[in-house]
C-alpha cells in the first residue's frame, strides 16, 4: 500500500487547484456543450480535470487514472478517479453545490477519497479505516432513529421517475420531516457530515461515488444500492445507517 499521508496531503492540494479553476469559470457565463448522454459540460470541467491528471503524472507517474472528461490511461490496479464538477448543472446555473471529486483506490477499493466544494469553502475527506473529516475537524453521520425527525434528499425528480424511484421518495416524503433536491456529491456529504440523514441516487456513474462513498462510511453511515448492497452501483442510498432498511423499504414496497 501507497504512503496514505502522502496520497491523503497530495488530493487535498490537487483538488484546491482544480476547483480555483473551476471558479474562474463560475458565474462568469462559460458556455455549455453536451455530451452525447445530453449531459452538460464546460471548459471548468475539461481543465478542472487536465489540472489533476498533469499533478498525478507528476507525483505518481506509476498510477492509473479514471476521469469523467478524459477517460482511463495506466494500470487501474492503483488509480485515481476523478470527476472534475460533480454537480454541473448546478454549476452552469450558478448554484454553489457543485463539487470537485477525487479518489485513490487499490484494486478497486477507495482508500481516499475527497470531495472539495470550492464555492462553499468546505472539503469532505476520508482515509480507509481512518475517518472522515469535515474542512479538517472529524465529522460523523447523525443519530436520529426516528423517519418523522429525518430530512432526506434525492435526486432529480425526472430520474426518480425514470428509474421507478418516485413512488418510493413520495411515500417517504409523507413519512419524514423534509426532503429536498441537494442532490449529486454534495447530498452524500451532507449525510457524512451528519446534516442530513440520507441521499437517494436513482442513477449514477463510478466516478460520482468513488469519493463520497468512502466518506459515508467512514463517517459510520451505510452506502449501497436499492437493494441493500454495500458497493460502488449504477445506484446510492446514502444514510446514517440507523434508517437505512427503513428508507430501502419505501422503494421495494
Amino acid at each position: 500500500m501507497e504512503n496514505v499521508d502522502e496520497i491523503l496531503a497530495f488530493a487535498l492540494r490537487a483538488v484546491e487547484t482544480a476547483g480555483q479553476i473551476t471558479l474562474n469559470f463560475f458565474q462568469r457565463g462559460a458556455a455549455v456543450d453536451y455530451k452525447a448522454d445530453d449531459s452538460p459540460v464546460t471548459v471548468a470541467d475539461r481543465e478542472a480535470e487536465l489540472s489533476i491528471r498533469d499533478a498525478i503524472r507528476h507525483q505518481f507517474p506509476e498510477h492509473g487514472i479514471l476521469g469523467e472528461e478524459h477517460g482511463t490511461e495506466g494500470d487501474q490496479s492503483h488509480r485515481w478517479v476523478i470527476d472534475p464538477i460533480d454537480g454541473t448543472k448546478s454549476f452552469v446555473c450558478g448554484v454553489p453545490l457543485y463539487a470537485v471529486l477525487l479518489s485513490y483506490e487499490e484494486d478497486g477499493v477507495p482508500v481516499v477519497g475527497v470531495s472539495h466544494f470550492p464555492a462553499l469553502g468546505e472539503t469532505v475527506y476520508a482515509v480507509k479505516n481512518g475517518g472522515a473529516f469535515w474542512n479538517g475537524t472529524a465529522c460523523r453521520v447523525s443519530t436520529k432513529q426516528e423517519l418523522k425527525t429525518a430530512t432526506i434528499s434525492t435526486g432529480s425528480h425526472k430520474s426518480l421517475d425514470t428509474y421507478g424511484r418516485l413512488e418510493g421518495i413520495i411515500s417517504l416524503a409523507h413519512r419524514c420531516q423534509a426532503t429536498r433536491t441537494w442532490s449529486d456529491a454534495y447530498g452524500h456529504c451532507l449525510v457524512a457530515t451528519g446534516r442530513i440523514e440520507a441521499m437517494v441516487d436513482p442513477v449514477v456513474s463510478y466516478h460520482d461515488l468513488s469519493a463520497v462513498s468512502l466518506l459515508v462510511q467512514e463517517a459510520g453511515g451505510r452506502f449501497t444500492n436499492f437493494q441493500g448492497d454495500s458497493g460502488i452501483f449504477n445506484e446510492a442510498v446514502s444514510s446514517n445507517g440507523l434508517l437505512h432498511n427503513e428508507i430501502l423499504g419505501a422503494f421495494s414496497a
